[in-house]
């Protein structure tokens, strides 16, 4: 088995506005190649959003036409009954700043007013279901057996590349070693 250090030694800090590169042999379905956006990474946990996956479930049901006229993600498999959205308006208030223009959270309210004006889409603002969370070590851990890469991508990346893509793209932008990876086959047996 092909392994690597990631993007960062291992003993980097996962900071908040990080990128989590999911690595190709993580065997995990609800993370296999995913990028994972960091928006919380503290001593008691972490918390961030799966940002290449879109969810298999719609709210084309809902009165709720905002919602109903917006993808929605996979965030993680952690309380699927939550709503989150990273967006990059910067007067939203209560919003939560991760770095390079780019907020979590914020006035619901506030953004419903600017999907009526036409301003709220894809190039600026993600909706996900659930979350990717980690109890206090967990992520520690799991960076130092080598399942994830950090990368300090600008997270405008990640509303600018089409989310099927995203995985490869960051790993390529990474160097040779990285590339590397991003071209190994999901089935290797296949290959």
């Amino acid at each position: 088995m092909f392994t690597f250090n990631g993007y960062l030694n291992e003993n980097s800090e996962v900071l908040k506005g990080d990128v989590l590169i999911a690595e190709p042999f993580l065997a995990d379905p609800n993370f296999e190649r995913s990028v994972v956006l960091m928006c919380e990474n503290q001593s008691n946990g972490a918390f961030g959003l799966v940002f290449n996956r879109p969810a298999e479930v719609s709210f084309e049901d809902t009165d709720n036409i905002f919602l109903a006229e917006n993808p929605l993600y996979f965030g993680g498999p952690v309380e699927q009954n939550t709503l989150h959205f990273i967006h990059t308006f910067e007067h939203l208030e209560d919003s939560i700043e991760l770095k390079d223009g780019v907020y979590w959270s914020g006035n619901y309210e506030q953004l419903k007013i600017l999907h009526a004006q036409g301003r709220v889409n894809e190039s600026n603002c993600r909706f996900f279901i659930g979350y990717s969370g980690w109890g206090n070590e967990q992520l520690k851990n799991e960076i130092n057996q080598n399942s994830w890469v950090i990368s300090r991508t600008n997270l405008q990346t990640l509303f600018e590349v089409e989310p099927k893509k995203l995985w490869k793209n960051i790993l390529k932008s990474m160097g040779q070693k990285y590339e590397v990876l991003s071209n190994y086959p999901k089935d290797p047996r296949l290959n």
